[in-house]
């Protein structure tokens, strides 16, 4: 009774060697994808995603680079900062303590700022350095998402 989508995106994590890790991190991911804030940081992930790659292709490199506050220029994009610093701070704990339902619950934190930051911010700003941070961020967007599951494994992801 799981979508074979979500146990791709379990097992292209590293260190799926363990069964019983691998079935607890594909039940909390199907879990989570099941619920609105789940389905809604997909959509957010994939948006991302999708803008990254086409910029990327565009430009002929990549946004890898960590972002910078400093460049942020709307509140939507400096409380996304904020929301990815402690998004990152709730994952560690629980992904070291191999609690998959606390890491989407972390990540679940993610859905309203990422939601704010695609309604009220032009990634493509006029400006080639804020622009290039808002690629930035947005790739930190797929990292911090991709410390629990491989998003992009996710149909349509």
């Amino acid at each position: 009774g799981v979508r074979h989508d979500v146990i791709d995106a379990a097992l292209a994590m590293p260190g799926n060697d363990d069964l019983v890790l691998l079935v607890a991190r594909v039940r909390a991911l199907q879990a989570f994808l099941g619920s609105d804030d789940g389905a809604n940081l997909l959509a957010g992930y994939r948006r991302a995603a999708n803008i990254l790659a086409a910029e990327e292709k565009k430009d002929g490199g990549e946004y890898s680079l960590d972002p910078d506050i400093r460049f942020a220029e709307t509140d939507a994009e400096r409380a996304l900062f904020g929301a990815l610093d402690a998004a990152e701070g709730a994952l560690a704990p629980t992904l070291a303590a191999e609690d998959f339902a606390g890491a989407m619950t972390a990540l679940a934190g993610l859905r309203a700022p990422i939601d704010a930051f695609f309604e009220t911010t032009v990634v493509n700003a006029e400006s080639p350095a804020v622009r290039r941070n808002r690629l930035c961020l947005l790739n930190r967007i797929r990292a911090v998402a991709n410390r629990v599951a491989v998003f992009s494994a996710v149909e349509g992801g």
